[in-house]
């Protein structure tokens, strides 16, 4: 290439081929929401050996069962006003660093109480480091090929999740279920220490940031080792067709700009479709188990329906991010929802018809495991670097309520006795909102910035 004394970085990206560096940044970013998805995941295959050996009750499990995920969504909420502050990458080693040493705490455990606050703070770092690694794996990303990559970095949860339940399986009956937690805090910790000696910080944040020429050279030299570079060239962010600079140079913090004017209406429509979301997506995958199990099926072909949803959630958060790539993101999340909430209302309907059942649920997996990791690509797209964190963690964070109310309100369905169709079909009035949200999101977008 030749030389230039101004670099347009935006254009660099967007043109330049995907290398080595770019995919080493989106391999730490998957590695870090698969451990996600194993220390979420983890409490389930263990709680049955400590509740065995502490012999305490189902009900006294729950808050250890639910902890985590309250402290993610407090975690949450803190971490990307952080990172729009101090850097992704800082706030990504901190946070993996964090419930890698508590999950290590959690293996000393000896009673519920120590195991509940240990959860907890466990959560708060799982709250931090999924939305910042999908802020900063989508800022080293071609915009025509973000969605894509972000939905593939959140289909490593699912890997996770799964990871969690092979190694429980293999080390339990050896060692105990003390040897999971100590295994996974050994693995977080690892990559905590490869990403502080690895991973770069993003170049965008870098540049919103005004960080000196001298260390935006260095980054761009990695990115683009066959662009030359002279002492004097100076970078610059192009702005985007709509007029937004993705590097806007302010001093508002993270959170005042997603609730600025410009942004609040989305922020708003993106809080309440990722609560609707996570309430479908956990009260469908807690509670299903039980419910095929009643309609007359066998424990073992109950898993088997419900390892259908979850297969389906990679599947469908590939195909959806390739989808958004191509077409309006938002139109594409609200069919996904409104596909799903149909399947729903046939999932009573087939559930005499094992094969039908299986079919239903993978497809109401694809569709809602799918919309919800491209609600996580849709906000990078729609926040500027200066609350990308923000506004991904936010969503996270608000959006994760909707799966610990889910749970409580399974057990208050269920109470009242309500039926299998009746659960079932319940659940398409959030799929519905969830779908209405989204399609306001990109109706407000066209009003706002017509073609």
């Amino acid at each position: 290439m030749s030389e230039d004394h101004a670099v347009d970085v935006r254009t660099l990206i967007n043109t330049h081929q995907i290398t080595p560096f770019q995919w080493m940044v989106v391999f730490f970013c998957f590695l870090v929401v698969a451990l996600v998805g194993f220390e979420l995941a983890i409490m389930g295959y263990i709680a049955p050996e400590f509740k065995r050996q502490w012999q305490v009750t189902d009900h006294s499990l729950g808050p250890v069962l639910s902890a985590a995920m309250v402290g993610l969504t407090v975690g949450a909420l803190f971490a990307g006003p952080l990172a729009d502050k101090f850097g992704r990458r800082l706030i990504l080693v901190v946070t993996v660093l964090l419930f890698g040493l508590f999950t290590l705490v959690c293996a000393t455990a000896d009673n519920l109480t120590h195991m509940v606050a240990y959860r907890f703070i466990t959560g708060l770092g799982l709250g931090g480091a999924m939305p910042n690694a999908a802020a900063l794996v989508s800022e080293f990303s071609p915009e025509k090929r973000r969605s894509i990559i972000v939905t593939f970095v959140f289909a490593g949860f699912t890997f996770g999740a799964a990871g969690s339940g092979f190694l429980s399986a293999l080390l339990i009956p050896f060692w105990g279920w003390r040897s999971v937690l100590l295994c996974g805090g050994v693995l977080s910790i690892l990559m905590s220490l490869a990403l502080l000696l690895k991973l770069p910080e993003s170049i965008r944040f870098l540049m919103a940031k005004d960080t000196p020429a001298a260390m935006i050279r260095q980054s761009i030299r990695q990115l683009a080792p066959d662009l030359v570079l002279r002492e004097k060239t100076s970078f610059y962010f192009s702005r985007t067709m709509t007029g937004e600079g993705d590097t806007i140079k302010s001093d508002t913090g993270g959170i005042n700009l997603v609730l600025s004017a410009r942004y609040r209406f989305g922020s708003f429509m993106f809080w309440i479709t990722f609560f609707m979301g996570c309430a479908l997506v956990y009260l469908f995958s807690s509670w299903m188990p039980t419910l095929v199990k009643e309609s007359g099926y066998t424990v073992s072909r109950a898993a088997v329906v419900a390892a259908f949803f979850q297969i389906a959630g990679p599947v469908g958060s590939l195909f959806i991010g390739w989808c958004m790539d191509r077409t309006g993101p938002e139109k594409v999340l609200a069919c996904s929802y409104v596909v799903g909430g149909i399947f729903l209302l046939g999932f009573s309907m087939a559930a005499h018809h094992f094969s039908s059942l299986l079919v239903v649920s993978f497809i109401v997996g694809f569709c809602f495991n799918g919309a919800n990791a491209g609600m996580t690509a849709l906000t990078t797209l729609f926040y500027p670097t200066s609350a990308r964190a923000t506004g991904a963690s936010w969503m996270h964070g608000i959006g994760h309520l909707g799966a610990i109310l889910s749970t409580f309100a399974g057990a208050e369905m269920l109470a009242m006795n309500w039926s299998f169709a009746q659960i079932i079909d319940s659940l398409t009035l959030p799929a519905l909102l969830a779908a209405l949200a989204v399609a306001a999101i990109g109706h407000r977008q066209l009003i706002e910035n017509p073609a």
